[in-house]
């Protein structure tokens, strides 16, 4: 039996879920089966080294590390896995999310953690599905499928506003 693409979404706190809820979509419209779980680099140090060092071996192909403030879990999760981490910097009231951003995509060398727009849960999703595609052919094919979609859609919209627009 083939084995099913993988991502872990990890969050920071449980607030962070109605951000994430497009990246859970997303990836079940792929096909990819998706685990969720809450994990914090400052409160729970431990368990997300733990999670980290186990995840390999529990069948994750991608994980998805969401987190505002400080931001440290994407790179804390990094440190102790060799798979890719894809990093979700999530808005603060704080100062608007930059800071999030500026945690995760500032990494040292030797610990790469992928980083996509404040807030960005889709394209993380997306980000994920296009790792995965060099293993998993399937999903190369579906997000051939999901470009073309989009690119007609555009289409679609220009053609609509010609028309309407047009002679005037």
């Amino acid at each position: 039996m083939a084995k099913t693409p993988k991502v872990s979404i990890v969050m920071g706190s449980d607030s962070d879920m109605p951000v994430l809820e497009t990246c859970l979509s997303t990836l079940k419209k792929f096909g990819v089966e998706v685990e969720v779980r809450v994990c914090s680099a400052h409160r729970t140090p431990d368990k997300a080294a733990a999670f980290a060092r186990g995840a390999e071996a529990d069948g994750v192909d991608v994980i998805i590390a969401a987190a505002g403030k400080a931001a440290h879990l994407p790179g804390v999760l990094a440190a102790f896995t060799v798979l890719p981490v894809i990093g979700l910097p999530i808005q603060s009231s704080t100062l608007d999310g930059l800071d999030s951003l500026l945690s995760i995509v500032q990494m040292p060398s030797g610990v790469p953690v992928a980083t996509v727009a404040i807030n960005g849960s889709e394209n993380a999703a997306l980000l994920a599905v296009q790792m995965m595609g060099g293993t998993y052919p399937e999903l190369r094919l579906r997000m051939h499928a999901y470009k073309r979609e989009m690119a007609e859609a555009v289409e679609t919209k220009d053609r609509n506003l010609q028309e309407k627009w047009k002679g005037m």
